[in-house]
């Protein structure tokens, strides 16, 4: 492929539909789901995509049912433990998008070790977004400019982009959200101003690295003009 994305974002979806079908309880979708995210984040990186964004967890999701709320942080721990410290071994940086204040304090201990222990890897940067929302995440920025002091006439669209968590992951060039919806559901607001979209109909726990191969070729067949 001529033209291969800079920064990949992923909305995950569809992990309950996949185990509603399957006659499974929720947890089981959303395991399966982990399993496919290792699958599909090594085909990405292997494609040379040098940054990959995953929505794991919105801050409306706390809004779930207590058991699949508990089933899944235990499924985010298990994520540090295994999934993405293979990844991580395989010379890829991680990041975390979202709000820390109210994390479970041994998940954000874990995202802290992890972004400390792979900031010198190079291959790609997996930036997870936790406890994220992309409204929030902007008004964030607002207060970290009112608390610096800027001028309302220095602020500029360049100028707020240093602001945002995380600020040096670019753009999205390309956001692909699996399970047939065709939504940003509050994720990377700042970031998808030029995205390209592709929406997939699969649940996500189906998504294998022959997806991605597809996903990359249908993106070279896009002619992006970013308003021009």
């Amino acid at each position: 492929m001529n033209n291969v994305p800079q920064h990949v974002g992923l909305i995950i979806d569809g992990n309950r539909r996949w185990a509603k079908k399957h006659g499974l309880p929720p947890w089981e979708g959303h395991l399966a789901g982990v399993t496919a995210l290792e699958d599909v984040l090594r085909a990405l990186v292997d494609s040379g995509v040098k940054y990959i964004s995953f929505y794991t967890w919105s801050t409306e999701n706390w809004k779930r049912a207590e058991d699949e709320v508990t089933a899944f942080m235990g499924l985010i721990r298990r994520l540090f433990k295994n999934e993405l410290k293979r990844l991580l071994q395989e010379d890829c940086r991680f990041v975390a998008l979202g709000e820390r204040a109210t994390m479970p304090p041994d998940i954000l201990q874990m995202i802290e070790e992890a972004e400390e222990d792979s900031k010198d890897n190079k291959r790609a940067t997996l930036v997870m977004c936790f406890n994220y929302g992309g409204q929030q995440e902007i008004a964030a920025a607002a207060r970290r400019i009112v608390e610096a002091d800027v001028k309302p006439e220095d602020i500029t669209n360049e100028l707020f982009a240093e602001y945002i968590d995380h600020p040096e992951v670019p753009p999205c060039d390309l956001i692909v959200r699996t399970s047939g919806e065709e939504r940003l559901s509050n994720f990377m607001l700042w970031r998808s101003a030029y995205s390209e979209f592709i929406f997939v109909d699969k649940h996500w726990p189906d998504m294998r690295p022959d997806d991605v191969t597809d996903i990359l070729e249908e993106y070279n067949r896009r002619n992006r003009r970013h308003g021009g």
